[in-house]
């Protein structure tokens, strides 16, 4: 693991869209907005509130524009992702803000924004497993891990990897630690009732209800994404999804 980067005070800003998995964002919020020395701005393209997938209403501090340099972007996802995938002013301040000297944190389909960035060619990177074979499309190379690093760009599996991916990120900003110590003061010791929370482990009744649930979901990104991976030049012959099961 490298070394904790000096003490300098951490600009962290968070993108919230409409349609957005707000776990995707509040997990690592709850992580990163613990980080000593550190600023966490909430914003969004307008600025103005918003609600997740589920209804939640969500209220950044700036627009898009009022945001400056960042050292850490946190890019959610959710099916909101897919508009930000042709939104040319996130795009283009998601490849400045890398650019720039930022680390990005990747939660979920957030991943596919970054790949329509332009940023994901030869690089590793995971998201949710039902997006997996979406990937190579960008040029990425799938990897199946909960978090995946790749130069300043950390990618979490989907919704809750986000936290685990948010610790990772704590540990390499400030030291392991005070990412233990962030840790035990969320009382983050994950003991789940079941054990059906990947493909891998999931019965196959349950995944394949969770397959026909998000189905039309999934043929839809598939759409955006080679939509897009074809503009970019990036569009290779997908990898079957296998690779995300």
């Amino acid at each position: 693991m490298a070394a904790a980067s000096p003490q300098n005070h951490l600009q962290i800003g968070g993108l919230i869209f409409s349609e957005m998995d707000q776990i995707d964002f509040t997990g690592p919020f709850e992580v990163l907005s613990r980080l000593p020395d550190s600023t966490f701005t909430v914003f969004s393209v307008d600025g103005q509130p918003l609600r997740d997938q589920r209804g939640l209403v969500l209220t950044p501090e700036k627009a898009l524009d009022q945001v400056r340099r960042l050292d850490v972007l946190l890019i959610p996802g959710g099916p909101g992702q897919e508009a930000l995938m042709d939104e040319e002013a996130v795009l283009s301040f998601i490849r400045a803000q890398y650019s720039g000297g930022a680390w990005l944190l990747s939660v979920c389909t957030g991943a596919l924004i970054c790949g329509a960035a332009g940023l994901l060619k030869g690089v590793r990177a995971t998201t949710h497993w039902r997006s997996m074979h979406l990937l190579p499309w960008f040029g990425a190379t799938p990897v199946k891990e909960r978090v995946v690093r790749d130069e300043r760009m950390v990618f979490s599996a989907g919704v809750t990897a986000g936290i685990d991916g948010a610790l990772y990120l704590a540990s390499l900003l400030r030291g392991e630690s005070v990412a233990q110590q962030i840790q035990l003061g969320m009382e983050y010791a994950p003991n789940p009732l079941f054990n059906s929370g990947t493909p891998d482990t999931a019965p196959p009744d349950v995944l394949h209800a969770a397959r026909r649930s998000t189905g039309a979901l999934t043929e839809k990104r598939e759409g955006t994404a080679r939509r897009i991976a074809e503009k970019l030049g990036t569009c290779e012959k997908p990898v079957k999804e296998r690779l995300s099961q």
